[in-house]
């Protein structure tokens, strides 16, 4: 179903908006403004716009959007429906989270994608749809209504400026905060001939301090190879010891904690074919001054325990164009956005805040009370309906008002 959000007050002035940052906030919220009839621009650091990491979960919220968009049946035909987030504790074996979809409904299920597959398809609707991108725009700042990049040059006057650059946007005033203590190492590998669900997203923990994970991401293209992400969590301090270490070495660990894993490391030749990503969690009480409006990372950065990060920013992008087919003056849209998105996103941050330590962490207790106690319990009515709902991101309601289905 293609959507397109028209004026709620009548004929509705066509904006001059500028987006900063070609990730799938700025993507989306690119081709909803445009479709509006907004004369939108796409400023890109990268002289390739291209994206940045493996793959993850959309779940229904961000799959709600996608619909509104036309391109659910695109992601639909490349990735993998996952219907159980599973995992054990080792060496105990206990099963320590155990989350189905149809727990909460049967109609409902995540779809594992590589990033690189959904950042194609809105790139292909972007340049289908004849929006600029500038690239190798590096943004340094803003003054008012113009844009400032790193060459000297500068673009404006906007009506709007959108902020998707990302937890350490040189557009918001905030300090990005500290990284978390655990980070991860990630790899897109093939799908290995070994016995995982691939329907499910399973995980092993060694207390809250190692865990692994492998994740069923699809095809980057209709027909191509299936996919896998592997992740391995890593304190941030131990980075630099782990890449003075052989490879045999960290091989040694995974396969002690997970022997069925073997497939996936035989395709990890070299360091460098696996990526440290660090995460934070900050947001922003305010997420607009006059007429800039972050989104994304920009406006809610946090671990990916709770697998929202990329549903938040396609959330985000609609609640935006839904903010501005009101017809408001533009210094008036950035509250009007926030309304629409922040009793979701505190809740979700919250909960991220919660369930972070309980699973990456150099805690003890924590762990023990994750095995014994909470694990065991996830397992009692209502509790699976209600992990069911945390893992959609339907917790909260955050379809109500903006005339999304989930």
């Amino acid at each position: 179903m293609l959507h397109v959000l028209q004026c709620k007050r009548g004929m509705c002035m066509s904006l001059n908006i500028a987006i900063c940052g070609c990730g799938i906030g700025g993507l989306s919220s690119a081709l909803f403004l445009a479709r509006q009839g907004h004369a939108v621009t796409l400023y890109e650091r990268f002289d390739t716009p291209r994206p940045i990491g493996s793959g993850f979960m959309l779940q229904p919220i961000g799959m709600a959007v996608l619909e509104q968009l036309g391109l659910a049946d695109t992601m639909r035909q490349r990735g993998a429906r996952i219907e159980r987030l599973f995992g054990k504790s080792q060496p105990s074996g206990a099963v320590v989270l155990d989350v189905r979809y149809d727990a909460l409904d049967a109609k409902y299920s995540g779809l594992a994608v590589q990033r690189a597959a959904l950042f194609d398809a809105l790139y292909q609707a972007v340049t289908a749809a004849a929006i600029p991108v500038k690239s190798a725009h590096t943004v340094t700042h803003h003054a008012g209504e113009t844009l400032h990049f790193a060459n000297a040059d500068a673009a404006g006057p906007f009506d709007l400026i959108i902020d998707a650059l990302g937890v350490q946007s040189p557009l918001s005033a905030q300090h990005p905060g500290r990284a978390l203590a655990y980070g991860a190492l990630w790899a897109t590998l093939d799908w290995p001939d070994a016995p995982f669900d691939p329907n499910a997203l399973e995980q092993r923990y060694v207390r809250a301090s190692k865990m692994a994970g492998v994740l069923p991401i699809g095809s980057e293209r209709p027909g191509g190879p299936a996919k896998t992400a592997f992740f391995w969590s890593l304190h941030r301090n131990a980075l630099h010891q782990w890449q003075d270490n052989t490879l045999g070495a960290w091989k040694a660990q995974a396969r002690a904690l997970w022997p069925e894993t073997e497939p996936l490391l035989d395709q990890i030749n070299t360091h460098d074919d696996l990526t440290f990503a660090t995460y934070r969690h900050r947001t922003l009480s305010q997420p607009y001054e006059g007429r800039l409006i972050h989104i994304g990372d920009s406006y809610h950065a946090t671990s990916p325990q709770l697998g929202q990060g990329a549903n938040m920013a396609l959330l985000d992008a609609y609640a935006l164009a839904e903010a501005v087919s009101t017809g408001r003056a533009p210094c008036a849209i950035g509250p009007a956005f926030h309304d629409l998105r922040h009793r979701h996103v505190m809740l979700f941050q919250l909960l991220s805040r919660l369930f972070t330590p309980v699973y990456q962490s150099d805690s003890r207790i924590l762990p023990i009370l994750r095995d014994r106690i909470v694990g065991p319990l996830s397992k009692v009515p209502p509790a699976p309906a209600m992990l069911g709902r945390i893992v959609t991101g339907l917790l909260g309601g955050p379809l109500d008002g903006m005339g999304l289905e989930g």
